[in-house]
């Protein structure tokens, strides 16, 4: 069972204020093992396991209209990206960091922090992706420190990239007896760690109750020193493309999360009980599955909208030649809303005087609009992607789903008009 120890914080003598000096007794939570960990769930709890498993399956079968998930499944990830980042108050959206994902292509500096940070979590989730990709792979620790390493590396927080910490932390606070919490002491991260990289690499639970279980003993755990909650969101997709549940797709359940952060910290919370933590953690995986659920269907929504927004693109371009470097760039579109001719051609297999001639008519049908990246490098930008984005993320802050009937709740770009 979960418990918590009380431990002396010695005081920092270097620290600016009496507080911050003085030592003083602080209570640390040691979360439970999860491998063997049993979890009686009511019956309408189980029942739900298994609707959203099939809904995260739904948004991973083909798509009316969408000839390839990959486009879909590329933008969802940024758009996951972007949510998990703003969770942690690094606030960037999509179309922003499109822009600065085109200017690294090109091989120039991308001088936004921000932008170099949220540019982390996509290697982050594409890291974790790729551990996933093979389900009779046994997850390590290594596996755990690598996907964090992708997320600091290039950022200002480089120098805690992949490396668990050796000493306590806390949340809040200018100590740990001030924090609002405080994760296990040091002594205990390494077990915990073998711990959940052994829990991840079973079956033993559903796989989304997996997902919820492996991310709130992550969080509790906070291993590294910065980006805990990104990497323990990364987690999740993790768990479900290993699992075989989102196979194409991920859910973007950060979108959902971040309307709902208060809720999601305090569910969270509740899952650190002295004791048995069962009612903690069945109320986290509650609001899991809601989340999940709801991210599912407005994605599918989205699906549709894309559908309609390519359908429009080439309706604007006429007559298509079946495979052509106009015909392949038009499906692509949504994995590279922003780019460059020779990035182009590099993404659909043509030539560059090909790829070059199908842009040209591209931008002659309004299908894309000329745009730059760094000072100078000419790049081009799809037509009305980021505006059906923004109504898609409009959907998802508000928590009727329908924003003239309750506004968003978190900050969001304002409706296209």
């Amino acid at each position: 069972m979960g418990r918590y120890e009380e431990r002396v914080w010695p005081g920092n003598p270097t620290g600016s204020t009496r507080t911050e000096r003085t030592s003083c007794r602080f209570q640390a939570y040691v979360p439970e093992p999860l491998v063997g960990i049993k979890l009686d769930l009511p019956a309408s709890a189980a029942a739900d396991i298994v609707d959203v498993e099939q809904q995260v399956r739904h948004l991973n079968d083909a798509h009316p209209g969408l000839a390839n998930l990959e486009p879909l499944a590329r933008f969802l990830l940024r758009a996951e990206a972007v949510a998990s980042s703003n969770i942690e108050g690094l606030v960037l959206n999509v179309r922003r960091l499109a822009r600065s994902e085109a200017t690294e292509r090109e091989g120039l500096p991308v001088t936004d922090e921000t932008a170099r940070a949220v540019l982390g979590n996509v290697k982050a989730l594409d890291e974790a992706l790729t551990v996933a990709s093979d389900p009779n792979r046994t997850l390590t620790v290594a596996d755990l420190t690598t996907i964090h390493k992708a997320l600091l590396i290039g950022t200002r927080d480089e120098r805690w990239a992949g490396i668990v910490r050796s000493e306590q932390n806390w949340i809040g606070g200018v100590n740990p007896c001030s924090a609002a919490f405080v994760p296990p002491p040091e002594d205990y991260v390494s077990e915990l760690l073998d711990d959940l990289a052994a829990y991840v690499s079973g079956d033993e639970h559903p796989a989304l109750l997996q997902a919820a279980l492996a991310h709130s003993q992550f969080e509790t755990i906070h291993p590294f020193a910065d980006g805990n909650g990104r990497a323990g969101r990364a987690l999740i997709q993790l768990v479900l493309r290993r699992r075989g549940v989102a196979t194409r797709v991920v859910p973007p359940v950060s979108l959902v999360l971040a309307t709902q952060a208060d809720a999601y910290i305090d569910a969270l919370d509740q899952t650190r009980a002295d004791g048995s933590t069962l009612s903690g953690q069945l109320s986290w995986v509650e609001l899991f599955l809601s989340a999940t659920g709801r991210a599912c269907r407005d994605a599918s929504r989205f699906a549709t909208d894309l559908a309609s927004l390519e359908r429009s693109w080439r309706e604007s371009l006429g007559r298509v030649r079946a495979n052509s470097a106009t015909d392949l760039l038009v499906t692509a579109l949504p994995s590279l809303p922003v780019f460059s001719v020779a990035t182009a051609a590099a993404h659909i297999g043509r030539t560059f005087q090909a790829t070059s001639e199908a842009v040209n008519r591209l931008v002659e049908a309004g299908t894309v609009r000329q745009v730059k990246v760094g000072r100078r490098n000419r790049a081009f930008e799809a037509v009305g992607l980021f505006e059906a984005f923004t109504g898609f993320e409009r959907l998802l802050a508000s928590p009727d789903a329908e924003t003239q009937v309750s506004p968003p709740e978190r900050p969001v770009p304002q409706r296209p008009q």
